[in-house]
């Protein structure tokens, strides 16, 4: 079972924004709904806590508030180009340290985070809009394909 000891602080710190990486990326892809994009980031930590037990490394990611790194973005490319920069790697750290089942649970948390994230503001239809489907494809692709 893999958690915070087996890494660094810096290196944690990376694995640990990971996840707000995407729903921060995913929430300036399209303008507006950021008060309940970030909430949705916050239910998703919550009920990811409900799920203790399943996975070591998530019970810990998520027993504390969601982290982002505090690099001044001056845009939101900026936001998301060093953000998917953080996600490859937390990836490629976890690679090296976690378990394949590990890996697997950090991609599916951080995927359906940025989903959430995603519907909590939805368009005029309902939908998802397409720069937030293009940010979570390219979040998605980052993770090395999760889905």
């Amino acid at each position: 079972m893999t958690g915070s000891a087996d890494f660094s602080a810096e290196e944690w710190d990376v694995v640990r924004e990971g996840p707000t990486s995407a729903g921060m990326i995913v929430s300036t892809a399209q303008r507006g709904g950021t008060f309940r994009e970030v909430i949705a980031m916050a239910k998703a930590y919550a009920e990811a806590r409900k799920e203790h037990g399943e996975s070591a490394l998530l019970d810990e990611l998520v027993s504390s508030k969601p982290e982002m790194d505090h690099a001044k973005a001056h845009s939101p490319e900026e936001l998301k180009e060093h953000g998917l920069q953080r996600i490859r790697e937390a990836i490629a750290l976890l690679e090296q340290k976690a378990t394949v089942e590990e890996i697997g649970d950090y991609r599916l948390f951080v995927i359906s985070l940025a989903n959430r994230v995603a519907g909590a503001k939805k368009e005029g239809d309902g939908a998802v809009s397409e720069a937030e489907s293009a940010a979570i494809a390219e979040i998605s692709q980052a993770l090395g394909g999760a889905q």
